[in-house]
């Protein structure tokens, strides 16, 4: 059975704690919000059982990894200076990243800022809201008990601050961001999302995918899963699984 083990690096200034798993190639997995490094918990195992050392850190200003009280402090560059500085920890030349959610555009500026760290890249969603959602009367089949007290208990420690400054930096992003406009993904890449993710009902999201290999050359495929929600890592952890593996065996 394959062991989750837990352990605190610095990286670019802070604490950052990761969750690790299997020896071989590194794959770096960034979570969203309001998640942890428990969000890539089913990735962890199969990753590392498909020859992969996977690793999962708690992102800026979540769980027990550092959060610095200034909300300047949480732009897309500290973001990616923090997966950078995993990687220097670590002592690993290259990865491949990961994102979902929020972790989404941390991955894919990784692979546009630093592509001689970041070799390739899959990004699960894009990144978005919490509107419109609803409380079940039971927990869907993925989602147990276990795993709300857990989330729960890192909130109530942890708060809600470190991960609610992400978005208080988006103005502050785009005016840091202006000189990469028109920029290209070049590493290769996947994008997978569930078709009933809200956000991609939003209005022309849909031209933005079909034309995201524009901004992304070498993207080598889009998977849209039917019936899945947002939460895609978990809700459909066996396909996102297998179409992981299949990326990191394409790209070598």
């Amino acid at each position: 059975m394959t062991e989750v083990a837990h352990r605190t690096v610095e990286a670019n200034g802070i604490p950052v704690h990761i969750a690790e798993a299997g020896s071989g190639p590194l794959v770096l997995l960034c979570h969203g919000f309001p998640e942890s490094w428990r969000s890539w918990r089913h990735q962890l195992k199969a990753l590392a059982e498909a020859g992969y050392r996977a690793i999962a850190p708690d992102m800026r200003g979540y769980g027990q990894t550092g959060q610095p009280q200034q909300i300047d402090q949480y732009t897309l560059f500290h973001l990616v200076g923090d997966m950078v500085g995993v990687l220097d920890a670590l002592s690993a030349r290259e990865a491949v990243i990961v994102g979902h959610d929020w972790g989404a555009p941390v991955a894919w500026h990784c692979a546009l800022l630093r592509p001689d760290r970041f070799r390739a890249v899959a990004g699960l969603r894009t990144g978005g809201f919490l509107a419109r959602t609803i409380d079940p009367p039971t927990l869907p089949a993925w989602l147990t008990e276990a795993d709300i007290d857990f989330y729960a208990g890192e909130f109530a420690r942890a708060g809600f601050r470190g991960g609610l400054n992400w978005y208080r930096n988006s103005d502050r992003n785009w005016e840091l961001l202006a000189p990469f406009a028109g920029a290209r993904v070049t590493v290769p890449a996947l994008y997978m999302a569930g078709d009933r993710d809200v956000v991609i009902k939003f209005p022309r999201v849909d031209q933005l995918i079909a034309n995201l290999k524009l901004f992304v050359p070498n993207l080598k495929q889009t998977i849209m899963l039917p019936g899945c929600g947002h939460w895609t890592q978990q809700e459909r952890a066996g396909e996102v699984n297998a179409a992981l593996i299949a990326f990191l065996r394409e790209v070598g």
